[in-house]
């Protein structure tokens, strides 16, 4: 029956020299039979998707196939310790890439145990389909094909479009790679029942298994396996030995003749591809209970027995190396194959789900390349490109980082198989201007998509700054609206007013203006007598006032506070009767400059008092001293005499109450004091007179 079956071709490809006897002569070397290396270095970014959450600390004991790092998302696969030990560290390690960067890792030191965690098998047929894939993500299983896709995200059907047919990719078309041979060889029926549950979690029609020519004992070993199986849905198809039939797209082409387009994947034509190692993975995930901790790896190149191992995840390539005879003009690893694999930073980085193949490499074995020279445009590269691309048109842009134009060139159609190099005349490394491209690509993407948050967060910023804003105004608003309202209110509810306290206000408003009609009289007389100076001495011209007796001093006190008390009377009358006040008599000139000394004098008076303060003694002495001189000073004798005896005699005397003045109370005294400056003053001229000359 698989005779009849119809095959097609893919365009382009090459035929490289193969170097797969040499590893495929020997048996797998089995676990039991590796060694444990000093410590285990499991990185938690083993696939594509989100790197796995840490869920061991430093210092804790872990068992072999106890979960280590917990996916994050769907979009990921679970990680499990290779052995039992105890945690060293969880660090960032160098990772198995050619970048050299680090990874968060988990660095175990085993115990030489080797015990295992507590294993559950799964009864997948009585589960459901999502109850499956959850259980594959948490074994951590992925696509061992080079991809480390996770197989529980592939294992959907597509949405419009049913699953026709399942393909398994046996065809290892890479050179020096020879582990999924050999496991097909030696492990075909645990292949074969992977194989049947991913057909009934797709609904899958037919399964077909292709390897290429130059296996035939694993060709012959899977089709015994489908022979005992008795299921005819299930086929192993013998493909063309030609690079890179392994490819999933050209494998479909070849089996089913389905070419997928750019843009769309195989799922959208109702197929799914699969490798093989992912499906004896699965096989032993849920009929076994035991996660993805191992894998088989193929060690050759630069070794003294080139063979497949059954390598724990974590062991370090250096050790590995060392069980198959490592030569010392060994200079690096290659992780793959010749054409897609990529150089190792160290020889110490660890085996991951990735790595199929480690190859030591020495400069024999892989000389360095010639001098790359310019494109000559022989189209080469095209003609072997088995994507049908145009890699010299690629190069170009690529070079002058065009990356816009590289992009309407189909870039990111390339796997990046080798192709195109490996037959150009002028050794021009293409994959490698093409690996540059996809990465400037795709840093400016994610910068752009910074950017772009950024942008939406500042916006939104400026959004709340204004919301709030206009929210506090909408606010203010609001309260000033319902103050007024409330005035408003209050207004139209208050009693009309009282004609008395009118003509309160009023009269309170005559006496602001009267007092500052007296204040400004004030002013005008200090500076008239500033003017004057000493004007005020009597001269022939000027005669002397007369002198007051001390009745007339004495009827001039009552006058001012009688005056003063008319004054109060006449404002709380002119309130009650609503009548205007009448002006008050203008002032003489001999008022005026009375006033005018009498301020002199007090001011003087106060400056002398507090510039040397006497005892009592003193003070009594020059006011004896002094009465018969100046009646002026001998008053402000008897004044610094007063004030020293009662802070003399009242020191332990409490204090009365001031009596507070009303304004008019104080006026009156004021006027009062005037009154008698000007009788001193007089008496003083008057004394003056009457010495003899």
């Amino acid at each position: 029956m698989n005779a009849l079956r119809k095959l097609f071709s893919f365009n382009g490809g090459v035929k490289p020299a193969t170097h797969k006897t040499e590893s495929s002569r020997d048996p797998i070397v089995p676990l039991a039979s590796m060694p444990l290396p000093a410590q285990f270095v499991v990185p938690l970014h083993q696939s594509v998707g989100g790197i796995p959450q840490p869920l061991v600390s430093a210092g804790e004991r872990v068992l072999k196939g106890q979960r280590i790092g917990a996916a994050d998302g769907n979009f990921s696969a679970a990680v499990h310790a290779p052995t039992s030990g105890k945690v060293i560290a969880v660090e960032p390690r160098i990772m198995a890439h050619t970048s050299g960067l680090s990874m968060l890792s988990v660095v175990i030191e085993p115990d030489g145990l080797d015990q295992w965690t507590e294993l559950t098998p799964l009864d997948w047929r009585s589960q459901s389909a999502d109850a499956v894939r959850d259980w594959l993500r948490d074994a951590g299983v992925v696509g061992l094909g080079g991809a480390v896709f996770p197989s529980h995200m592939k294992l959907r059907a597509g949405r419009n479009t049913p699953m026709k047919t399942l393909v398994i990719n046996g065809a290892e078309c890479e050179p020096f790679i020879t582990c999924d041979d050999l496991l097909m060889r030696e492990r075909s029926s645990d292949i074969l029942r992977g194989i049947v549950i991913m057909r009934e979690l797709l609904g899958a029609e037919e399964v077909l298994i292709g390897i290429e020519d130059n296996k035939p004992e694993a060709i012959a070993a899977m089709q015994s396996a489908c022979a005992a199986q008795g299921d005819r849905s299930i086929q192993t198809v013998p493909v063309p030995t030609r690079y890179p039939a392994g490819g999933a797209k050209q494998l479909i082409r070849v089996l089913t003749g389905i070419e997928v387009p750019h843009g769309q994947r195989s799922t959208d034509y109702g197929v799914q591809c699969f490798n093989v190692g992912t499906a004896y993975a699965i096989q032993q995930a849920i009929e076994l209970g035991r996660p993805l901790i191992s894998r088989i790896v193929t060690v050759a190149g630069n070794v003294g027995s080139p063979r497949n191992h059954e390598v724990l995840f974590g062991t370090p390539m250096a050790f590995l190396v060392e069980q198959a005879g490592w030569k010392d003009d060994t200079d690096a690893f290659v992780m793959g194959g010749p054409m897609m694999g990529f150089r190792m930073p160290t020889f110490d980085v660890p085996v991951v789900k990735a790595t199929n193949c480690v190859i030591a490499s020495s400069p024999a074995l892989f000389p360095p390349p010639p001098p790359e020279m310019p494109c000559i445009r022989c189209g080469e590269c095209a003609r072997a490109c088995p994507t049908d691309l145009q890699p010299f048109e690629m190069y170009w842009h690529s070079r002058s980082k065009n990356f816009g134009k590289v992009q309407e060139y189909s870039l990111f159609d390339c796997i990046e198989c080798g192709c195109c190099s490996f037959v150009c005349p002028s050794h021009i490394p293409l994959v490698d201007y093409f690996r540059f491209s996809k990465t400037e690509i795709w840093d400016r993407e994610r910068k752009k998509d910074a950017a772009d948050e950024a942008r939406v967060r500042f916006e939104a910023r400026n959004d709340r700054i204004e919301r709030e804003k206009r929210e506090k105004a909408e606010k203010l608003a609001a309260r000033t609206a319902a103050s007024r309202a409330a005035a408003e209110a209050k207004t139209k509810d208050a009693p009309a007013a009282d004609p008395a306290s009118d003509a309160a206000g009023s009269s309170t408003e005559d006496g602001k203006k009267a007092l500052i009609e007296a204040a400004m009289a004030r002013a005008k007389a200090k500076k008239e007598a500033a003017a004057a100076g000493m004007d005020s001495a009597p001269t022939e011209d000027k005669p002397a006032r007369p002198a007051l007796s001390e009745d007339d001093k004495k009827a001039m006190v009552e006058a001012a506070l009688a005056k003063a008390r008319a004054k109060k009377e006449a404002a709380s009358g002119e309130a009650a009767s609503q009548t205007e006040k009448p002006a008050s008599a203008p002032l003489t000139e001999e008022e005026k400059q009375a006033k005018i000394e009498a301020a002199l004098a007090k001011a003087k008076a106060k400056k002398e008092a507090a510039a040397a303060p006497a005892a009592p003694e003193e003070v009594a002495a020059q006011q004896t001293a002094s009465a018969e001189d100046d009646p002026v000073a001998a008053a402000i004798a008897r004044a610094k005499a007063r004030k020293a005896e009662a802070a003399v005699a009242g020191a332990d005397t409490p204090k009365p109450e001031k009596k507070v003045l009303s304004a008019e109370e104080k006026q009156a005294l004021i006027d009062a004091a005037l009154e008698r400056a000007r009788a001193r003053k007089a008496a003083a001229a008057d004394s003056t007179d009457q010495e003899p000359s």
